[in-house]
């Protein structure tokens, strides 16, 4: 039978590793990303999700995609949405057009609100 003491601390460990790791791979992502694909996913967002959107991301076909809107709403829920859209509804998937890393980009300025500012 294990100690409680050391149950707890792998518990921290384990917790404490994880938030590493992803915050490591958020800044990577981020880093990865070149600064003219940064431009293009703006332009995507503001265009082709925009025409649902909004232009401004303040809502149309498709709800409101501004910070205070997002807010209480996961990063993967948000990365879910668009790579698979929402079935049942005018979302299409983007899986085959964006990767995983353009699509947690997007989803992490649309949480901030950089995009509706630009």
């Amino acid at each position: 039978m294990s100690s409680p003491i050391i149950n707890r601390t792998c518990r921290i460990t384990a917790i404490v590793a994880t938030f590493l790791i992803l915050t490591s791979q958020s800044y990577a992502n981020d880093k990865s990303l070149s600064n003219t694909r940064k431009a293009q996913l703006t332009h995507i967002v503001k265009q082709d999700c925009g025409s649902c959107h909004g232009m401004t991301l303040k809502g149309g076909l498709g709800p409101a995609l501004l910070p205070e809107n997002l807010e209480g709403k996961p990063l993967l829920f948000l990365q879910n949405t668009i790579l698979y859209g929402r079935a049942g509804t005018a979302m299409p998937p983007w899986k085959n057009l964006l990767t995983e890393q353009e699509v947690l980009w997007i989803s992490q300025q649309l949480k901030a609100g950089k995009i509706a500012k630009q």
